[in-house]
């Protein structure tokens, strides 16, 4: 499980990753999708959800027109107003499949219909109703640019496949409230839990790719190393909560992990 040399989820790594995208569609690309990205960072601090779903239009209006000119050869100028964004779709769903891939053609244009939609008359920041829906929907917009972003550097990445692959990991782990990114660490925004929970809830982060047991440590904040491996790895191992993996000096969440940490609700960082 090797480390790779990306700053993941910086500006500078996403440049690399889609140096294949013209610039003057991939800058605004990134800019947007960072600034989506942050905004749905802060509302986790406070519930300003609908900023989230607001700033996806411009997302959405960049990506419609790089794919206008990938596969057409034209574009809508910046500045112009798309008139209606659902019909400008569907002429990309329509081209005969000489023009680009499915993926550019088809499932990417049906995304950013649902996105566009989804995000202009779903209602974020709508009042009333019997359920606070605004926070799950800006999670469903989150999810949406990311695979957006995901399949762009799938299809344009000038990576190595390894490299890619890790920022496209990187960009689909799941956003948890409770990690707080800082500094190129992370930290858990609770002061009443073990150092048992913590690396549940960063294991929890990453199901698929696990933590390195060096990074666990770190956001920790364990002072000894064996005795972090001793006390807390091995524990969890033995109650079959996380795969204490010493040969790749990794560890994976279990099934009866991610149960534990749900059902103790670990994952909320208000504890009032």
């Amino acid at each position: 499980m090797p480390k790779s040399n990306l700053n993941i989820g910086s500006e500078v790594s996403l440049k690399n990753a889609l140096s294949g995208i013209p610039a003057k569609f991939r800058d605004r690309l990134i800019k947007e999708y960072l600034e989506l990205k942050g905004r749905y960072s802060k509302a986790l601090f406070d519930s300003g959800f609908d900023l989230a779903g607001l700033s996806a239009g411009k997302f959405c209006e960049t990506t419609i027109r790089f794919l206008q000119e990938i596969l057409t050869g034209s574009f809508t100028p910046f500045g112009t107003h798309i008139q209606n964004f659902a019909d400008e779709c569907r002429k990309l769903v329509v081209l005969d499949k000489s023009k680009g891939s499915e993926s550019l053609r088809i499932i990417i244009p049906r995304c950013l219909v649902f996105l566009y939609t989804f995000r202009g008359k779903r209602g974020i920041g709508h009042v009333g109703g019997d359920v606070e829906a605004n926070k799950i929907d800006s999670e469903t917009i989150i999810r949406c640019a990311d695979w957006i972003i995901c399949e762009l550097i799938r299809i344009y990445h000038h990576l190595s496949l390894e490299e890619a692959q890790a920022l496209v990991n990187a960009i689909s782990t799941r956003n948890i409230p409770v990690i707080w990114e800082v500094a190129g660490k992370k930290r858990i925004l609770r002061s009443d839990i073990s150092a048992k929970d913590k690396v549940l809830i960063f294991a929890y982060s990453a199901p698929q790719d696990g933590i390195l047991i060096e990074d666990l440590f770190d956001w920790v904040e364990y002072s000894d190393m064996s005795m972090f491996k001793k006390s807390v790895l091995q524990p969890l191992h033995n109650d079959k909560l996380i795969e204490y993996d010493k040969d790749n000096d990794a560890v994976f969440i279990s099934p009866i992990g991610i149960e534990l940490i749900e059902a103790k609700h670990l994952l909320d960082f208000r504890t009032s």
